[in-house]
């Protein structure tokens, strides 16, 4: 005959283990550490591409209309200077003397050993005229002949009436390491999409 006063046993509870905490634990830092490795090594890629590879500028003020509007945005790489020297004709980002790491963006005119001059609104390289087809407002001044010395570039707004440049006191002519960047294309707005050349 069944016994229906026996008592029903209860399973036992185990207690964790301090192993199992200390690998709980141990897991979550890991987990922690990994999250911090995968933004470290996006941040480092994140970098290593802005300086060496490419990065998107903004056009600030009218100093190369029509070529660039203001508030456009650059694409403009860096590798090809990294091997090889900035040519005559490239647009350019640029820094200026004495004014830190602010981004300048114009075309180089003058490269190592030409001379440079403008006369009557007229571009003259190697005492040679220039025809300029993105020119659309020539410049109001006279600049006298002047050679673009060994490791240095003049450079030159395409806005030449109002672009403060290689022809203005406190610029200058620019050494290499002054040339960062070649501007390749107008990304935005969409409907401006371009290729700047």
């Amino acid at each position: 005959m069944a016994d229906f006063n026996s008592q029903v046993q209860e399973p036992v509870r185990e207690e964790p283990s301090a192993g199992a905490e200390s690998e709980k634990k141990k897991s979550l830092s890991r987990e922690i550490l990994e999250w911090v490795m995968v933004v470290v090594v996006a941040l480092a890629a994140a970098f290593l591409i802005r300086t060496f590879i490419f990065e998107p500028v903004r056009v600030d003020g009218n100093s190369m209309l029509e070529t660039l509007q203001n508030n456009e945005y650059m694409i403009t790489t860096k590798y090809q200077y990294l091997f090889n020297d900035p040519q005559r004709f490239d647009v350019v980002i640029c820094h200026y003397p004495d004014r830190g790491g602010t981004n300048f963006v114009k075309r180089i005119v003058g490269v190592p050993g030409d001379t440079v001059a403008v006369h009557d609104g007229t571009l003259y390289i190697n005492g040679e005229s220039i025809e300029e087809a993105y020119i659309v407002h020539k410049p109001n001044y006279n600049y006298p002949e002047e050679v673009v010395k060994a490791g240095h570039y003049f450079v030159l707004g395409d806005n030449r009436s109002n672009s403060n440049d290689s022809h203005a006191p406190g610029v200058g002519q620019l050494s290499r390491g002054q040339i960062i960047g070649k501007v390749r294309l107008v990304a935005w707005p969409f409907a401006a999409f371009r290729v700047v050349e």
